[in-house]
């Protein structure tokens, strides 16, 4: 079972998907209930939802194969969170967005499990992204990290109301150029759907621990409300109609963001 796929670009764009994965091994499985074992909170399409940006822009993807429900690679892997006095979901996480249990009842995952899981699925999948982001740096002497997420647009275990379209995530402006951030905003307003910035997703452990502008590594996360381009619930359709105005401004909104990062001084 290999935990993360990397498929290779020669442009400047490193375009991560954390949590499209749905694999779960075996030893894991067998500890979940039937609700852990339907990776309800999977960001469902997303790889198809940017493939044709991924091909048009040259972006090297670096994909985590195994259900967040295994580990969460956009967490903190001390463990602490990133969202202090919000509900979130944990490393290894025992409930769903809902709050509600996954695993069979006193067969959650205690520090030993949570350790070999951090070694034989957390390390590889950020060893890849490193990896990216160097080769990419390297190669054009800057590198943007783009890290595509989505949710339910409906979650009041974790925020209130409905989320925006398009949720803008740099770290309060920490994780990338100001340019950077100003071009995904400004493409995100003229788009007339709902947006923020910084809101409730101001970026996960990825945009926060790779984002580096001093470095010339610039890290964006979008947080899409899946309201945007398929059915909310199962079995998770994927809407082509809905799904082609929002992959337009996201081809917009990336395209902006790169051309920024083209133009800023080394």
């Amino acid at each position: 079972m290999t935990p993360v796929t990397v498929i290779p670009g020669d442009g400047p764009l490193v375009l991560g998907q954390p949590h499209v994965g749905t694999m779960i091994p075996p030893e894991v499985s067998v500890e979940l209930n039937d609700l852990g074992r339907s990776v309800p909170d999977t960001d469902w399409w997303i790889d198809r939802l940017y493939e044709g940006i991924a091909r048009r822009t040259g972006a090297t993807v670096v994909r985590q194969n195994l259900s967040r429900f295994v580990i969460d690679v956009n967490r903190d892997p001390s463990g602490v969170s990133l969202y202090p006095g919000q509900n979130t979901t944990t490393l290894c996480p025992t409930t769903t967005f809902d709050a509600e249990p996954i695993y069979r009842e006193g067969r959650e995952p205690g520090p030993a499990e949570i350790a070999r899981r951090k070694q034989l699925y957390f390390a590889p999948f950020h060893a890849a992204m490193a990896a990216a982001i160097e080769t990419t740096r390297i190669r054009h002497g800057y590198c943007v990290l783009y890290d595509c997420h989505s949710i339910r647009s409906a979650v009041p275990n974790l925020f209130p109301g409905t989320l925006p379209v398009f949720n803008i995530g740099t770290n309060g402006g920490a994780s990338c150029a100001a340019a950077i951030r100003g071009a995904a905003i400004r493409e995100a307003e003229a788009s007339g759907m709902t947006f923020v910035a910084d809101g409730r997703f101001k970026g996960g452990w990825i945009t926060r621990h790779y984002g580096a502008p001093e470095r010339r590594v610039h890290a964006v996360q979008m947080e899409l409300a899946q309201s945007a381009y398929m059915l909310e619930s199962p079995p998770w359709t994927y809407d082509e109609a809905v799904a082609a105005r929002t992959e337009a401004v996201l081809t917009r909104i990336v395209a902006a963001i790169l051309d920024a990062a083209a133009t800023l001084e080394p």
